[in-house]
């Protein structure tokens, strides 16, 4: 007969218990459940609009750098993307220990304040005369830090969901940051069709353009959700079975004050899995940074093109993801989320070596225009960006294709567009099944105890992943080109997955070690009882 342990580790990620089952009437009036899942649903909404304000601007961030400080270069373009990340590995565990000890309205309402604030930065560091990308540094860096709010959100939800509930609200925080991802891009393109110029409100001196209309949009959004924080959310820990736990957090009193199962966490279990969650998020951060100057580097795409383009492109792939968090719900029930998690990492390897430069056609340069407007051989990727050009096309943004400065372009083959789709669509696939299966894992091995500091520090990997990740994937870019960087990144995934080989029979639930150590327990106390005999 199977442990209760091992049954819950088969269980879907998707789909919740609902009011009407014996052990539900048992264990909760309905009121409490209604107003429980409310609360829940405002966090999914949190992290839904904290995944808007990261993707809303990354497909504009390069050109608009470059618009608007001359002096800033890929290298640079790293550190603003990864001052996010910066901001976010700093505020989770100081976030995530605050939701500890004080109600949760407090540091989600600033964190989100914060953000706001950050994003009406953004709005106008277009006016300062000099040094405007170290303006932009520090607001995406102070983004970063207000969405340091995720590990709050995990951390409640996990608190406030049973065991049978966790592991699919889980997957739904996932599934509502996948979506996320899906519209900032989308919103980007959609705004794109305003220009680079825009319309000047002389009053206030704000510009709303294609590069500025993204964060404002992100603003309404936080205050938005400092609303609906501030009148729906209410502070919910239940145990294992939906019993409530009385807690610093919970605002009315309980009677019924549950005991946490005693037990060690498996603390290897939890490094390895910070490790693997820290170089999934690493994969995908320095995909998505690499995204823009890789395509105006190959396909000479002009900053307006990059935006629109890239957009739809990450759009799709966030489309994908979703669909992917669907597959896993019905996958997970078969071979379980260590399998998954594996599967993943080798279909994000495939994906990183197909990217790998091949054959004998060679990126467009950008001095050709500059100098003789000679004009490289046609392939079919250029014919199809050729169909894609509006007539009415810009021209005054300056050359395009692959830098002088960048020696590799000389020598490297270019990536066509198909294989680069090819690519991303593999990635596409990988990322969401190892993202999804890492929270749920780390889930299960932590248990029902409180998550609130061991989210922040999980939340903290995956922030220093995105600092990491776009500082090593623009250095190595810029230097050596995309044959040296997505060869490193195919040897950093065949790592991990001897990483999760080695680890593989440890990621188990809370519940079956404790089954596992309590078989332990027993069995040397019956040794020791045959050997005093």
């Amino acid at each position: 007969m199977a442990s209760p342990g091992i049954d819950t580790e088969q269980e879907p990620l998707l789909g919740d218990r609902t009011p009407g089952s014996r052990e539900w009437d048992i264990i909760e009036t309905e009121e409490h459940y209604k107003s429980r899942w409310i609360s829940i649903r405002i966090l999914y909404l949190t992290m839904f609009f904290s995944s808007v304000g990261f993707s809303i601007v990354i497909m504009s961030i390069w050109p608009y750098l470059q618009k608007i400080d001359q002096t800033a270069d890929a290298s640079f373009l790293g550190w603003v993307i990864a001052s996010f990340s910066l901001g976010q590995m700093v505020a989770s565990p100081v976030f995530g220990l605050w939701s500890n000890y004080r109600p949760r309205k407090e540091p989600l309402i600033v964190s989100i304040f914060i953000s706001v604030m950050a994003n009406c930065l953004y709005a106008y560091i277009h006016v300062p005369a000099s040094h405007n990308k170290y303006y932009m540094l520090v607001a995406r860096g102070l983004v970063g830090f207000g969405a340091g709010n995720v590990a709050v959100v995990r951390s409640y939800i996990a608190g406030a969901t049973s065991l049978q509930e966790r592991i699919s609200s889980m997957a739904n925080t996932s599934a509502c940051q996948a979506l996320g991802f899906i519209l900032g891009p989308v919103f980007q393109t959609c705004f794109a069709l305003i220009g680079e110029k825009g319309v000047t409100w002389d009053a206030i001196k704000l510009q709303i353009n294609m590069y500025t209309a993204p964060v404002l949009l992100g603003a309404f959004l936080g205050v938005l959700n400092i609303i609906l924080i501030l009148t729906l959310l209410r502070e919910h820990r239940v145990d294992d079975s939906g019993r409530q736990c009385k807690n610093v957090n919970f605002e009315e009193a309980s009677t019924d004050e549950v005991q946490f199962p005693q037990g060690n966490i498996d603390q290897v279990a939890v490094l390895a899995t910070n490790v693997l969650f820290f170089v999934v998020l690493f994969i995908f951060a320095l995909f998505e940074t690499i995204v823009t100057p890789l395509t105006m580097d190959m396909y000479a795409w002009t900053r307006k093109q990059a935006v629109l383009y890239d957009g739809i492109i990450l759009a799709a792939l966030g489309v994908e993801a979703i669909l992917i968090f669907m597959g896993v719900k019905l996958l997970s029930k078969k071979i379980g989320e260590r399998a998954i998690l594996l599967g993943g990492l080798i279909v994000v390897w495939v994906g990183f070596f197909i990217l790998l430069p091949w054959g004998n056609q060679f990126p467009k340069i950008q001095w050709e225009e500059l100098h003789n407007n000679s004009i490289p051989n046609t392939t079919f990727g250029e014919i199809i960006i050729t169909l894609w050009k509006s007539p009415r096309e810009d021209h005054n943004e300056g050359p395009t294709g692959c830098p002088i400065e960048q020696a590799w372009c000389f020598y490297t083959p270019m990536i066509h567009l198909a294989q680069f789709l090819t690519a991303a669509m593999l990635i596409g696939v990988g990322y969401p099944s190892c993202n999804v299966t890492s929270y749920t894992l780390y889930s299960k091995v932590l248990g029902p105890k409180p998550q609130g500091v061991y989210m922040g520090w999980l939340t903290a990997s995956g922030s220093a992943a995105r600092i990491l990740g776009p500082v090593f994937i623009s250095q190595v870019y810029t230097s050596w080109g995309p044959r040296w960087a997505f060869s490193l990144v195919c040897g950093i995934v065949v790592l991990t997955i001897m990483l999760l080989g080695v680890v593989y029979r440890r990621l188990v639930p809370f519940s079956v070690n404790l089954i596992t150590d309590d078989r332990k327990f027993r069995r040397n106390n019956r040794i020791r009882n045959v050997t005093n005999l």
